[in-house]
């Protein structure tokens, strides 16, 4: 799609799905925080992203969640705070004190149910190990897969009808 009326010269090749897990389509890029809204506030003051859209809610095993997300052109920011049981996956690598954000993951879109189920395979064959799993029917389904050597991990999303909305609805900054 033109942006601003103007067509990208730049013409990127397509995905590749089952040929190893960074050749999947990378289209976010997630920080985890200790502080949210001061990592709202720096990335508006800072990098231009001023709008995001909320996801908030009680993790499965009683703590807290809280995603921000906002476009900045063909890539999605995510914001990540969490707070008590089932979110240590999403403290990984923050201190316990003071203000921090750390690189938490890159996310890339799975397209389709045979897509997911491939994906599923490669991720076993490759020996990683998935270290959080989400599925809300009619939402989304998405692993966090475990990369030591990148020293973030991989996030791997398949969004349902409610998800696509969600995602098609996050600002663009």
């Amino acid at each position: 799609m033109p942006v601003n009326n103007v067509k990208s010269a730049l013409a990127r090749p397509e995905p590749k799905y089952g040929a190893g897990l960074l050749r999947h389509d990378h289209f976010q890029i997630a920080y985890n925080t200790n502080d949210m809204d001061q990592a709202v506030a720096l990335f508006s003051e800072r990098y231009g992203i001023k709008e995001f859209r909320q996801l908030a809610g009680p993790t499965p095993a009683g703590g807290k969640i809280r995603m921000e997300i906002g476009w900045a052109g063909g890539v999605m920011y995510e914001l990540i705070w969490g707070e008590g049981p089932g979110t240590d996956v999403f403290r990984a690598g923050l201190p316990e004190d003071g203000f921090a954000m750390r690189l938490h993951h890159f996310g890339y879109y799975v397209p389709t149910e045979a897509a997911w189920d491939e994906l599923l395979v490669e991720v076993k064959q490759t020996g990683r190990k998935i270290v959080h799993q989400t599925h809300v029917p009619g939402f989304l389904r998405a692993i966090i897969v475990e990369q030591p050597e990148l020293g973030h991990f991989l996030e791997y999303i398949l969004p349902e009808a409610g998800g696509i909305q969600f995602f098609e609805a996050a600002p663009s900054n």
